[in-house]
């Protein structure tokens, strides 16, 4: 596994990050624990997870994912110390209009308990989920300067930040002295290039980090999907509530079907599986610093694992750039959903 570094940090991460927020939901503890040690012994020393999570669980189980991994690091003393971990907050935790969001007060109710369920004094990586528009930057900024400055936090990031919100961001750390942002979470992948045009430049000229997710699309661009028959059952595009809805009203398109069997015709013959292919594919942009890969099963991730090791030519590059010229253009609603 190789690694990278965080933006202009000198923290390194893993090139392939686990993604959990199928644990508590989508899989068991056991299964969940299975996963995390075949991410272990692949070489994976960065975990992303987040204190709403697990994904569709809604308020029943928030906190799930995060216990969970609480209880595999107490299984395994010295693994905690050997792990970048970061978690997210900013979702709703409960009914109360103060139970959500980035204001000082949420975020410090937020990470206290992130680390309780956790099992560990610190996150190495501390980001916001969403952007706010209820709260000033500052606020937000100035509270998570305060757990960098406490120790609870190593570094701070943010997720599903527009280019224009970050920059915004980056300049109130800049003039205040504060705490910045060292890495961004955005979704990327060979049927979603948008954030090519004006974030990833501004993460290279500012020295932020991408770490990269949806990498696979959900899963779509394993191309085990079938148009006619329709989302498998404990699939992420058949999960309850706003979920599901949201993966197939991103993916879950005829165009996009045809994408992918396009990809299959031209990367079979040549002996290479999508799953790889898509990984490395978002590995090779210079800005993404780690994709972000997650897993029902520990099975899943081996594919993704082979990613790390390669490369494509300047032929497939240039038909995976035709792939996406060709998929239709459309005001996308849920950019900044997840």
């Amino acid at each position: 596994m190789k690694t990278k570094r965080m933006g202009r940090t000198g923290l390194k991460v893993s090139e392939i990050c686990l993604g959990t927020m199928t644990f508590g939901n989508q899989c068991d503890e056991p299964t969940s624990f299975a996963i995390l040690d075949r991410a272990w012994h692949g070489g994976i020393n960065f975990i992303d997870t987040a204190d709403v999570y697990p994904l569709g669980g809604g308020l029943p189980l928030v906190g799930t994912t995060e216990t969970i991994i609480g209880n595999w690091f107490k299984a395994h003393p010295g693994r905690r110390h050997e792990t970048i971990l970061a978690t997210k907050c900013s979702g709703a935790m409960g009914e109360a209009p103060n139970d959500q969001g980035q204001s000082r007060r949420h975020i410090m109710d937020a990470i206290d308990a992130s680390l309780r369920r956790l099992q560990t004094d610190f996150i190495d990586l501390y980001q916001v989920h969403f952007y706010d528009p209820n709260t000033p930057l500052d606020e937000t900024l100035r509270a998570l300067d305060d757990l960098v400055r406490s120790g609870k936090v190593r570094y701070i990031g943010c997720s599903n930040y527009r280019a224009h919100q970050l920059a915004k961001a980056l300049w109130i750390s800049d003039k205040y002295g504060l705490a910045r942002y060292d890495c961004i979470q955005p979704r990327y992948n060979l049927l979603f290039r948008d954030f090519e045009i004006d974030l990833f430049p501004l993460c290279l000229e500012e020295g932020v980090g991408v770490i990269a997710y949806n990498p696979l699309a959900g899963g779509f661009l394993t191309g085990k999907h079938k148009r006619e028959a329709g989302p498998e059952s404990g699939g992420r595009f058949a999960l309850g509530g706003d979920a599901g809805n949201l993966y197939r009203r991103r993916y879950w398109q005829d165009a996009q079907f045809d994408a992918v069997e396009r990809m299959k015709a031209f990367f079979q013959p040549r002996g290479k599986s999508l799953v790889p292919v898509s990984v490395a594919w978002v590995l090779a942009n210079p800005a993404v610093t780690s994709a972000i890969v997650g897993a029902s099963k520990p099975e899943q991730l081996d594919d993704s694992l082979c990613a790390v090791d390669l490369a494509l030519d300047k032929e497939e590059m240039e038909f995976l750039d035709t792939l996406w010229y060709d998929l239709p253009r459309v005001n996308d609603p849920t950019v900044t959903l997840r």
